[in-house]
């Protein structure tokens, strides 16, 4: 019978546990599977896993340099069925990545077909392109994995076995850098020179006591693959000794001069950070400055790059200052951008941020761990290969013996035993002289098998000679590898050698220059200060006009615009909304536009929100210079504030401190004012002199200014001036608001049907 289980057994199996410690240890567990299994790249050949398993299914797959292309698709179908189970979409972007060389200082990848574009554009599907290895992948990160060197795992189902690292002959995470965000950390190293690299290593091996300074002689800084020119050389020491720092790159640019006296800047590399959207942004952002009038000497911005490189053409107007220029672009655009470093690795399983020795250190250490791997297994297959030679040697000199065994023989197994051990017992011999020297054969094991398996062939006088000619050899090679073995010098050498082979035949000039320049500085251009006409539609754009041709089209201006009134170029316009914000823009950001033009979204130029906010009044701020600001709410409150307390570089501030679910339903100037109206929404009207309204601070909350029923509130408020008889509508019927019986400020008004 089958045991009965209890509900005591049960109870015996519950872990009771604090729910926040398991979300802490499963959360923990989750971030370090990020960090270390897709995020972060190995310290010693520079791939995050899934670029590792592309590279390894690709030499699995047979997709030499030298071989015909294979359809992308099929390596990303492969690779994810086999090594990396995360869906396809991952894979691929990082077969694009490694074969685009815009973004690696070294493209491991060979991709054909439309692997997208400098500008952003994206790679075709994997269906329509193809790829195989790059020269350089074949040749110094996969050559030796026939050698034992590294350490193999099983795969996600354990069907197959993949390299835990590959055995990458120079330090590819300096080479092509990396990028990526993990769980609470993330890793930017940007990408070197080749020659430069090996160069420091080479350095390093000959003395690894050498100074970060020394090795920066060696590796001058960063290479990006867009060029460019990084201009705060002087920072580089500081930032290579901690491994974090913000590197300034500039694109490079050339000033041509053109018929007529007129210049144009070219761009002709940009910054690595300005890969992609980043080139339509600083275009855009190019015409912005002419829009907002930052410039008036940029007449137009076209691109015009193609295959032989980079071209941007920013055309300028006859005489303009083309340097100033150039260093407003580098100000006010991503012309100059900051690429921020952070040389974090996944290094003996863990993340470390290391500094540049740290990084030649921990690589030239794992280079010494592959040469010793590799030539301990040449040694032993050496060591065999010289036994069988040996064997086969003394075997031709006793040949006639030999065969006299084998033909004596009853069994292989016998013949074999004689070889090895002498024994003939059971073998048919001619003579006794021959029975006595078999005896004394002692063959091994391994020579007795060669023996057995050799061809008649190999006993022709040539063979022979060969044979020991290919003996000699083999003897040559085990001594060498003996020596690498057990001498340090000699097995260092032995790497340079490698590494000096690898630069002779990948290294390529620098592409990007270093250097200390001064931060840029625009010469600003005086601005002559004069009116002009603010204008804004009732769909939030905005624009300046021209004083005199607004005066010529008042009426159609007035009509087609929501807020219409006279502000200085160099004065602010403040945005009172009623939610309690007063959001700024400066007048200077806004063009000056013809009367039929579009003008901006105030909230391009400004923090307001047109989703979360709604406009209450505008006003330009040198109008509330000593004035004040009456305030009302539809809970009912009312204050005055003083205007100055509005005056403010600050782009955005609180207008006035409001209750719990209040808002503002109006915002004006109250010095010329005399009296107020409330109306709420159940009808109740309450006219009040000013003078009962105190003036607060703007961080204060207001006073009652009418009694409310329950569930009524202010729906509009008016300011009246003194002989202004204002009439509002209210549901149908006129209400003259000055012939209103005047009540108490906080009483509760008359109700009007």
């Amino acid at each position: 019978m089958g045991k009965i289980t209890t509900e005591q057994d049960y109870d015996e199996k519950i872990i009771r546990t604090d729910y926040s410690e398991i979300m802490q240890k499963n959360y923990i567990d989750y971030a370090m599977s990020v960090i270390v299994s897709r995020a972060l790249p190995d310290v010693r050949d520079g791939l995050k896993p899934v670029q590792r398993r592309v590279l390894y299914d690709m030499y699995e797959l047979g997709t030499r340099y030298d071989k015909p292309y294979r359809k992308s698709a099929r390596i990303v179908g492969d690779t994810m069925g086999k090594y990396h189970p995360h869906g396809d979409s991952s894979i691929y972007d990082s077969l694009v990545v490694m074969a685009q060389d815009f973004k690696k200082g070294q493209v491991l990848v060979d991709g054909h077909g439309n692997f997208g574009s400098i500008e952003g554009d994206g790679a075709a599907a994997m269906r329509y392109t193809e790829a195989r290895l790059a020269k350089i992948t074949q040749e110094v990160f996969l050559q030796d994995l026939d050698k034992d060197v590294v350490d193999f795992m099983p795969n996600f189902d354990e069907t197959e076995k993949e390299p835990q690292v590959l055995p990458v002959r120079v330090p590819n995470i300096l080479i092509n850098g990396s990028e990526g965000i993990a769980v609470g950390m993330s890793t930017s190293i940007p990408p070197h020179n080749l020659g430069e690299v090996i160069d420091a290593v080479m350095a390093f091996i000959e003395d690894s006591d050498i100074s970060e300074e020394e090795l920066l002689r060696k590796l001058k800084g960063p290479d990006f693959p867009t060029g460019g020119i990084i201009v705060n050389a002087d920072d580089l020491p500081a930032i290579y000794a901690s491994g974090t720092g913000k590197l300034r790159v500039r694109g490079r640019t050339v000033i041509e001069k053109l018929k007529g006296g007129r210049e144009q800047i070219v761009v002709t590399e940009i910054p690595y950070t300005m890969i992609g959207a980043g080139i339509g942004k600083f275009m855009s952002d190019t015409a912005a400055l002419v829009e907002s009038r930052q410039t008036t000497d940029i007449t137009d911005i076209s691109n015009q790059s193609s295959k032989e490189g980079i071209r941007i053409v920013i055309e300028l107007k006859k005489g303009a200052d083309a340097e100033n220029i150039r260093n407003l672009l580098y100000k006010k655009t991503k012309l100059e951008d900051t690429f921020g470093v952070n040389m974090l690795v996944v290094a003996e399983g863990r993340p470390e941020t290391m500094s540049l020795k740290r990084l030649i250190e921990s690589f030239v250490d794992y280079r010494f761990d592959l040469a010793t791997r590799k030539y301990q297994n040449l040694l032993a297959r050496d060591l065999e290969k010289a036994e069988v030679e040996d064997g086969l040697i003394r075997a031709v000199d006793v040949i006639d013996l030999i065969i006299e065994i084998l033909r004596g023989s009853k069994s292989q197994q016998m013949a074999k035993d004689c070889l090895i051990y002498g024994r003939t017992e059971g073998i048919k011999f001619k003579t006794k002289k021959s029975e006595r020297q078999a005896a004394g054969l002692h063959f091994t094991e391994r020579q007795a098998t060669a023996i057995l398996d050799m061809r008649l062939a190999k006993l022709i006088g040539l063979e022979i000679l060969a044979l020991e000619e290919q003996h000699k050899e083999t003897l040559v090679r085990i001594e060498h590898y003996r020596t690498l073995l057990n001498d340090y010098d000699a097995m260092a050498a032995d790497i340079v050698a490698d590494l000096e082979a690898v630069k002779k035949e990948y290294a390529r000039p620098r592409r990007t220059s270093i250097e200390n320049a001064e931060a840029a500085v625009v010469k600003e251009k005086e601005v002559v200060v004069e009116e002009v006409v603010f204008a804004m539609d009732r769909f939030g754009y905005a624009k300046l006009l021209d004083k005199n041709i607004y005066q010529k089209n008042k009426e159609s201006v007035d009509a087609d615009n929501r807020y219409v009134f006279p502000i200085m170029n160099n004065d602010r316009v403040c945005i009172f909304t009623a939610e309690g914000r007063l959001h700024t823009l400066k007048a200077a950001d806004l063009p000056v536009k013809r009367i039929r033009d579009k003008g901006v979204p105030v909230d391009n130029v400004s923090n307001f929100s047109t989703k979360n906010e709604t406009i209450l009044w505008l006003c330009p701020m040198e109008t509330l210079m000593g004035r004040t600001v009456f305030f009302a709410t539809k809970q009912g409150s009312v204050k005055q504030t003083a205007g100055d307390d509005f005056i403010s570089n600050v782009r955005s501030i609180a207008s006035t401190k409001l209750a719990e679910g209040d808002s503002l339903v109006l915002a004006g100037l109250s010095d010329e004012v005399e009296q107020v109206v409330l109306r709420t929404e159940e009808g109740y009207f309450l006219r009040f002199a000013l003078s009962e309204v105190p003036v607060f601070k703007k961080t204060a909350v207001g006073v009652k200014g009418i009694k409310l029923d329950d569930g009524d509130e202010v729906k509009e408020a008016f300011l009246l001036a003194p002989g202004l008889d204002l009439t509002v509508d209210f549901k149908g019927k006129p209400v003259q608001l000055g012939r209103l019986r005047l009540g108490k400020r906080g009483s509760k008004g008359v109700k009007r049907k």
